[in-house]
């Protein structure tokens, strides 16, 4: 029994230290987004490298578009590094935070869990946005077009690492300039 008691306190100590190693602030997102400006078509600048897009770096899109029941379409697209061939997923999108519109559920497949979408910078034009997990393990730099300045990359990477994203991860595969 004392055994027992011993390492229940040797994984309470584990699992409580590795969860102050990631005691993150709140993930702050932008004050509010005008879905309708919003939907459309971006290109993928940098990300974090995750498992469902391990291949497909190339030329990566997403389109959105507003849905009759409230709900959003989601398409992604790219072109796969060793064949060149397109390909694309379809999913929906759910607000979750209906006062600022910038939290949201997406979901590709029926059987899996619906992933976090916070929209946590936003050109006032919406010409570029920034979207992140509040668990900082994915982010996504977004334009609406395929090329974005150095100087807009570098201030959008500035304000994810100040929210506490490790933006060493990222992977730029749009074209910086």
């Amino acid at each position: 029994m004392k055994f027992l008691g011993t390492a229940f306190g040797f994984s309470l100590l584990t699992f409580s230290a590795w969860a102050s190693a990631h005691d993150f602030a709140e993930l702050k997102t932008v004050p509010s987004v005008d879905l309708n400006r919003y939907t459309g078509v971006w290109h993928q600048i940098a990300f974090f490298p995750t498992r469902f897009q391990r291949k497909c770096t190339l030329d990566t899109t997403a389109e959105y578009g507003l849905r009759a029941d409230g709900k959003i379409s989601v398409r992604n697209e790219c072109t796969k590094n060793e064949s060149g061939k397109r390909v694309s997923i379809e999913g929906t999108a759910r607000v979750v935070d209906p006062v600022s519109l910038a939290k949201l559920k997406v979901k590709f497949f029926w059987f899996a869990p619906a992933g976090d979408y916070w929209i946590i910078d936003l050109g006032s034009n919406y010409e570029y946005a920034v979207v992140g997990t509040p668990d900082r393990d994915y982010l996504w730099v977004l334009s609406r077009t395929p090329t974005i300045s150095q100087n807009v990359y570098d201030q959008l990477v500035a304000r994810a690492k100040a929210q506490q994203f490790p933006v060493e991860k990222l992977q730029i595969t749009g074209k910086v300039q």
